[in-house]
């Protein structure tokens, strides 16, 4: 999901780079900061943020697999 996040933040980036504009709020929009924000969010994702509960890939047994003699 922050993966998601962070690619919606690079391309609203890219887009305000392409049109060259800042909506009127040139210090909170500007270029750095939106590439900060995407930076962040896509390493809370590879740090393993966001992930939920599920810790063992998704393994719901113990032991052998059942019906594997």
């Amino acid at each position: 999901m922050l993966a998601i996040a962070a690619a919606a933040v690079f391309g609203f980036t890219l887009l305000l780079d392409l049109l060259d504009t800042d909506l009127g709020a040139p210090d909170l929009f500007n270029w750095n900061t939106l590439v900060l924000i995407g930076l962040l969010l896509l390493a809370l994702y590879l740090a393993g943020v966001g992930r939920g509960s599920g810790g063992g890939g998704g393994r719901w047994y113990r032991g052998r697999r059942p019906g594997r003699g």
